[in-house]
């Protein structure tokens, strides 16, 4: 998995509602936030010190997940030491490589800007017995499979597909009797787990409600985007009565083209789940979204790396971000 392009497409921005600490972002070399000072000294000892590298902490789904972090971090008396890459992979190596080579490091959790960037870092880590837990699978930075001192974390895109096209069919069944015009939205190239998302979700639709009928696709780029092609496509399609809305801006950007054509879009299904999604799931709106559940995966990515240096020598584990399809009254 890049978590670089999913966490667009998944809105992270859920593991910063609530009220989580707020955190002043520090670098390698930067001032330390003062929860973290109190942690550490709780402890006495420079071993309860976990690096969280995110991608960059501009992005706010970022920001909100370090918080998260820190806060769970203090929880279990570890200092937490947030750095910012600022989407610059080549930084991102560099500040690593500062707090490990140090010793000041006990362990690491590492969003990985460019995983491929990494490969030796991973390597040095081992070496002096640093264990991380990084974004994706052990190919991506070129190991044959799991090793000791290193997980994983990745989302099962073809399980997410599978919920998405299930409950579009079963929206198109319950809704509309088995039959409907279908808008399939698309992420663009390169996005992380797009052909098995894709993929999954056309065979679950064509699975659960054979009379669902493709009719129209359109490329996710943003909500304006997705509101004027679906406003284009409904010129030449105007028995669409459902849309696969792929994530929030697809599924916002149709709801928001049906609305201004006055008509109406009996099933919407996507997988994401911001606030404004959730209170359209609320309404009606929205049939039903995937949503990443963020929260608990940084619970379990945490425990993870807090076992690995509790007892580096087992064999580290490949994590799923867990899921759940959200529908009106659950």
């Amino acid at each position: 998995m890049s978590h670089h392009s999913t966490l667009g497409r998944a809105a992270i921005a859920a593991v910063a509602g609530g009220s989580l600490v707020l955190l002043a972002a520090c670098g390698s070399g930067g001032t330390q936030p003062a929860a973290a000072e109190g942690a550490a000294a709780a402890t006495g000892s420079s071993n309860k010190t976990i690096v969280f590298s995110p991608l960059a902490l501009k992005i706010p789904a970022m920001k909100g997940l370090s918080e998260g972090v820190t806060a769970y971090g203090k929880s279990k008396g570890y200092e937490v030491l947030v750095q910012d890459p600022d989407l610059n992979p080549q930084k991102q190596v560099t500040d690593l490589q500062s707090v490990i080579e140090s010793g000041r490091a006990a362990g690491a959790w590492v969003i990985a800007v460019q995983p491929s960037s990494l490969k030796q870092l991973v390597t040095d880590a081992q070496a002096k017995k640093v264990p991380l837990i990084l974004n994706g699978v052990p190919a991506d930075y070129g190991m044959a499979g799991l090793e000791p001192l290193v997980s994983f974390s990745t989302i099962d895109y073809a399980a997410q597909g599978k919920a998405l096209g299930e409950e579009l069919g079963n929206c198109v069944n319950e809704k509309l009797g088995g039959k409907a015009s279908v808008l399939f939205t698309e992420s663009g190239p390169g996005t992380a787990g797009k052909a098995e998302l894709e993929g999954a979700a056309k065979t679950a639709l064509a699975a659960t409600a054979p009379n669902a009928k493709i009719v129209a696709t359109v490329v996710v780029k943003d909500r304006q985007g997705m509101q004027t092609d679906t406003g284009a496509v409904l010129q030449g399609n105007p028995d669409i009565t459902a849309v696969m809305g792929q994530n929030d801006e697809g599924a916002l950007g149709a709801l928001g083209a049906f609305a201004a054509a006055g008509k109406e879009l009996p099933c919407v299904t996507e997988a994401g789940g911001n606030d404004e999604v959730l209170a359209a799931v609320k309404s009606g709106k929205i049939y039903a979204v995937v949503a990443l559940q963020f929260a608990q995966d940084m619970v379990q990515s945490f425990d993870t790396l807090t076992a690995m240096i509790a007892d580096p020598t087992k064999t580290g584990v490949q994590l799923t971000v867990p899921q759940k399809v959200i529908k009106a009254g659950m």
